[in-house]
């Protein structure tokens, strides 16, 4: 019960953390909440409310039940819900707002979705206890099967080319041994690099520890801190692609947030990145999409003797352009992780492409590459549903 409880709350806080931000950006750094960005809002799904009278009403309700508190040093986050109705309380700087998401599935859908559900798997057991009677023995695959925890990824007895239940559930199987075969094998690339990526700065770092203190070494020691950080972080995301077996949460959010948030992770300067976009809506995960776009920016900075990146939009692609060289390989050859790039420039972990192609992938987009005139030009583009 207090597992599927913390879960809840992360859930609701990886999904309402996004919308806070745009929130707070609003209005502490772009001039206060207007028409133009509550419409861009509402456009969303949500709606924004900041007078007191509305804001009281939900929060002073007796039916009102807060699901999720999180308390920064000077802002409050409160997830509320009020029958069938979910808002988001935010609280910064003496400042109060009040969001209510109508995304969200009222209690009579979420009746008539189980309903539903309900039905279906009824079907699908009476279904299942007719066709089981009628398979055949399945000595054989369930032999297979068994060894699979013993990493024995063999599924050469399932070739078949008939269409019946037996054969169809082989065929399945294998798939999914192919699958854990290449986890697996992803996986042991990602060990045997992690620890040469690493080396590096924690060497630096005792050396540091054991010479003279003073202010210019204490920020070198920041600094091997600062990027020992960066490769835990995306170590992490690439963990997360690999592992991951379902698909992954996209809700919509626009193009402007996505960029923003990207920025601030990388900590950029704001004349290194040019932009000529219109503020699309994009259906994506947040936190994941903003790694790939801040991994695109910084490529981009970092091979470009400007020092400088333009993002565009054309219909529904997002592009990235540097002046600099022609990559010296195809793009698919970058794709592999830790790809040793003979002139490999320093802070550059050899993940960049290879984590942008797994996130974009994971989001639906692919990404394309050409060179035209001095200019490398990176495409994200929308893959076909």
């Amino acid at each position: 019960m207090f597992g599927s409880q913390k879960k809840m709350e992360h859930h609701l806080f990886e999904k309402y953390a996004p919308v806070a931000k745009m929130i707070y950006k609003q209005h502490f750094r772009k001039g206060g909440v207007n028409r133009r960005f509550k419409d861009n809002f509402t456009a969303l799904n949500y709606e924004l409310f900041t007078k007191k009278g509305p804001i009281d009403g939900i929060t002073y309700n007796p039916k009102t039940k807060i699901i999720l508190e999180k308390r920064f040093r000077d802002s409050l986050l409160r997830v509320l819900q009020v029958n069938d109705r979910q808002f988001i309380y935010i609280k910064n700087r003496g400042k109060t707002f009040l969001i209510e998401d109508k995304n969200e599935i009222t209690e009579n859908s979420k009746i008539y979705i189980i309903l539903v559900f309900a039905i279906i798997l009824i079907t699908l057991i009476l279904s299942f206890i007719v066709t089981i009677r009628k398979l055949m023995p399945l000595k054989i695959l369930k032999d297979k099967v068994s060894t699979l925890g013993d990493e024995n990824f063999d599924f050469e007895c399932c070739n078949s080319d008939r269409k019946d239940e037996v054969s169809m559930l082989g065929i399945e199987f294998k798939k999914t041994a192919r699958k854990l075969k290449d986890i697996k094998e992803a996986r042991n690339v990602f060990i045997r690099n992690i620890m040469h990526e690493l080396k590096t700065p924690i060497t630096k770092g005792k050396f540091l520890t054991e010479i003279e203190r003073n202010e210019q070494n204490d920020e070198k020691l920041k600094e091997v801190f600062i990027r020992l950080e960066s490769l835990i972080n995306e170590f992490a995301s690439i963990e997360e692609l690999i592992s991951s077996s379902k698909n992954i949460e996209k809700n919509y959010y626009f193009l402007d947030d996505i960029l923003d948030n990207a920025k601030d992770i990388l900590m950029v300067e704001e004349d290194e990145v040019v932009g000529h976009f219109d503020n699309k809506k994009l259906e994506v995960n947040f936190k994941l999409f903003s790694l790939a776009v801040k991994n695109l920016i910084d490529n981009a900075i970092k091979y470009s003797p400007d020092k400088k990146v333009e993002i565009k939009t054309e219909n529904e692609d997002i592009v990235f352009e540097n002046k600099g060289e022609k990559l010296k390989y195809d793009l698919e050859k970058y794709y592999e992780p830790f790809f040793a790039n003979e002139e490999k420039i320093e802070n550059s972990f050899g993940l960049g492409l290879y984590i942008i192609h797994n996130i974009l992938k994971a989001n639906n987009y692919s990404l394309t590459y050409e060179y035209k005139e001095g200019i490398n030009i990176f495409r994200c583009k929308k893959d076909e549903e």
